[in-house]
């Protein structure tokens, strides 16, 4: 083991700032962005032909997965103290 990972700081770990950020605020952001993502491809026919015909489903399911976190959310499990 390389010497300066077995010696033992004498410094204490410093404590990351804490975030104040509602994370379901979150999400419908993300949701948001994946629907302007949507509403792009279905208006630029060219972003979806040839190889990139499976570009159009990709927002469709971040709209979907991201509806499911919301549900999840809302109804106040996985938002531990409003996380």
């Amino acid at each position: 083991m390389p010497p300066h990972l077995s010696e033992q700081s004498p410094l204490p770990p410093i404590d990351p700032p804490v975030v104040t950020l509602r994370t379901i605020r979150l999400v419908r952001w993300g949701i948001a962005l994946w629907a302007l993502a949507l509403v792009v491809l279905a208006f630029v026919p060219s972003l979806r032909e040839g190889e990139r015909d499976w570009w159009f489903w990709v927002p469709v399911a971040g709209i979907a997965l991201g509806a499911i976190g919301h549900f999840y959310l809302a109804r106040g499990r996985g938002n531990a103290a409003d996380a």
